[in-house]
């Protein structure tokens, strides 16, 4: 029998930023990316689960310390997108990009603690994903935006906000099941892209490859500490992140399958608003 779906649709990245500031409170308001919250029956178990109300992320979670503490190996399974979230992006090529973002965020995030293996049959726990929305980018608006920037740039070195409409969103869903197929850690996540802290890109998932690696930390935080990853201040990236996130070789070899992260040259090829396929080339391993 199909669970219901969270009801709600929430506004996510809302609030203002400078509440000092009368007028980009109203951008702010205005700016930002209605997603939801909602389920695709992929996870063991939907109960007990804990709820999230972040600024910008919303998420419902749970998790097994005791259960994580006892696992010493993991295996991570292609994300997989869900028949509603295919809907919404028209190139099955697109989908699988933002897809293979989260396993390669998870695969890299969980190193830290865990020993990643090629294979279920060698690990204590299993974890898997699936992309339930997309909420797409508007392309044309992410040229205006990036056009507006660049134009903008010339005359003045502060950096100029994009255009705060058609931003797009994810949704995903994710668990870590033990051997014996008990769950040890599931998420529900939702967050969208407001028009300050992520750069246009022109493409239907500009922002869908943006926040995919977000889910991802978010997830393999939960995981390596056993607790929840939206309390706290942020800590300093251990030395095999800052070194996965520049391109470098995995920590372990399991990661390779889903590619290495295109760094500073993504980084670049953002800022004057190029699709994520034109530096992200490497070969999907998950969605449909």
């Amino acid at each position: 029998m199909s669970r219901p779906r969270l009801g709600s649709t929430i506004q996510l990245g809302c609030r203002p930023i400078a509440s000092a500031l009368l007028s980009l409170s109203l951008l702010s308001l205005l700016g930002c990316a209605a997603v939801p919250l909602e389920q695709a029956n992929s996870l063991a178990s939907y109960d007990g689960l804990a709820s999230n109300n972040g600024l910008l992320t919303k998420a419902n979670y749970k998790v097994s310390s005791g259960d994580l503490g006892a696992a010493r190996t993991i295996y991570i399974e292609p994300t997989k997108v869900s028949a509603a979230a295919a809907l919404s992006i028209k190139k099955s090529s697109d989908r699988a990009l933002v897809a293979n973002v989260i396993s390669r965020a998870l695969c890299i995030g969980v190193s830290d603690r865990f020993e990643v293996v090629s294979t279920k049959e060698d690990a204590d726990l299993v974890v898997h994903a699936t992309i339930t929305q997309i909420v797409p980018t508007n392309a044309t608006m992410a040229g205006l935006s990036t056009a507006a920037s660049l134009g903008a740039s010339v005359f003045s070195s502060v950096p100029v906000p994009r255009l705060p409409m058609g931003l797009g969103g994810l949704s995903v869903e994710a668990e870590a099941t033990m051997r014996d197929g008990k769950q040890a850690g599931a998420m529900v996540w939702a967050k969208g892209t407001n028009f300050v802290t992520t750069n246009a890109r022109i493409s239907q998932i500009g922002d869908a490859y943006s926040l995919a690696a977000s889910f991802g930390d978010d997830f393999s935080k939960m995981l390596v500490n056993g607790k929840t990853p939206f309390k706290g201040l942020p800590k300093i990236p251990s030395g095999q992140r800052i070194k996965s996130g520049f391109g470098g070789k995995p920590k372990y070899p399991a990661c390779e399958i889903f590619g290495r992260s295109p760094g500073l040259k993504d980084f670049a090829a953002s800022q004057v608003g190029m699709p994520p396929s034109w530096t992200d080339k490497q070969r999907p391993t998950g969605g449909h």
